[in-house]
């Protein structure tokens, strides 16, 4: 099925009034929106069709690891590794391998497709990382809303470094993000230095003008951040939303225990359409996770599977309060 995608290729999904659109060029998610009684679309996530116009890494997956790696160099198990600096905005790497491969479409229903990719440790290992690596990443539309799961598995003979993110941007119908309200549910956030690389420092959100764990509006900050202890429910999920106080409409995301950081961006740096949505990006480490694997980096051993789900609902709260202002 689909053996030879292309940048354009894409699929539909449907349930109820809830339609996506993915693709599987780089198992990328294109579009989410509903569809009103009078035939008007509500748009969930801010999305593109056709390969040519995707902007600022809309709807990526971010495999085998999501956001930055300093300067490229890692170490692991006692190796010293390059990757390629491939980061605009600085000598770094950035967001993996897969978000221009053609995956394989292992099944599409209705509601429902997956994709799969496989690294090899002999192609991979001249770009600086010699692991084998098999990742299936699923959409499915049901009464939950827009879910995403993930599954990879190391297929080599030796133990892997791996992170996994996603990177959607969210609307709720505001011309920009700065009439929004975030909750980011972090309570610290990694300080970066002037190259967005971490200094190793995770700064305690409570007292600053980045603390989002309640709601707050976006106005005129620049995020560009990433957020990390992140706080849980009962069941260990951890929740972040937008929302819109005219309008009531709510976008919550609502990640497992895999993911233990969420990169939050603004856009500004999209030279023709900066602040139009919030990037709310989980992710299973934090930024240079290959760097301080205690930021939430998986050591993958030989045949291990590790893997996690987000999801995305939408709601409408008709008279919201705001409860904080710029």
């Amino acid at each position: 099925m689909m053996n030879d995608p292309t940048p354009d290729t894409e699929i539909s999904l449907s349930f109820d009034n809830q339609r996506a659109v993915v693709s599987p060029w780089g198992a990328s998610l294109r579009r989410y929106f509903m569809v009103e009684a009078d035939g008007g679309e509500t748009d969930i996530l801010w999305g593109y069709s056709g390969g040519r116009h995707k902007k600022g890494g809309q709807g990526d997956v971010l495999f085998p690891f999501p956001g930055r790696v300093a300067e490229g160099r890692y170490s692991f198990d006692g190796q010293d590794f390059q990757l390629e600096r491939n980061d605009k905005e600085g000598p770094n790497a950035i967001h993996g391998f897969v978000r221009t491969l053609p995956w394989k479409t292992d099944r599409a229903d209705l509601n429902c497709v997956a994709f799969d990719v496989r690294l090899d440790a002999e192609s991979y290992g001249r770009l600086g990382y010699p692991f084998s690596l098999g990742l299936r990443v699923t959409y499915t539309l049901d009464s939950e809303g827009l879910s995403c799961s993930f599954a990879v598995q190391n297929v080599g003979g030796q133990a892997a470094p791996v992170g996994v993110g996603f990177h959607p941007y969210f609307t709720v119908g505001s011309a920009l993000v700065d009439e929004a309200e975030a909750k980011i549910p972090g309570a610290g956030y990694v300080e970066f230095n002037e190259r967005l690389a971490p200094t190793g420092t995770i700064i305690a959100a409570a007292g600053t003008d980045w603390d989002y764990r309640d709601y707050r509006a976006i106005g005129s900050r620049r995020f560009n951040h990433c957020y990390v202890q992140l706080e849980r429910d009962a069941e260990g999920m951890a929740t972040a939303s937008l929302r819109h106080i005219g309008s009531g409409r709510i976008i919550d995301i609502v990640m497992d225990r895999s993911f233990s950081a969420v990169v939050v961006y603004t856009g500004d740096a999209i030279a023709d359409a900066p602040r139009r949505a919030l990037a709310i990006e989980p992710m299973t480490c934090a930024t240079d996770a290959f760097n301080r694997p205690e930021w939430g980096l998986k050591r993958l051993v030989p045949e291990e599977t590790f893997a996690g789900r987000y999801t995305v609902r939408h709601r409408f709260v008709p008279g919201i309060v705001p409860q904080h202002h710029l």
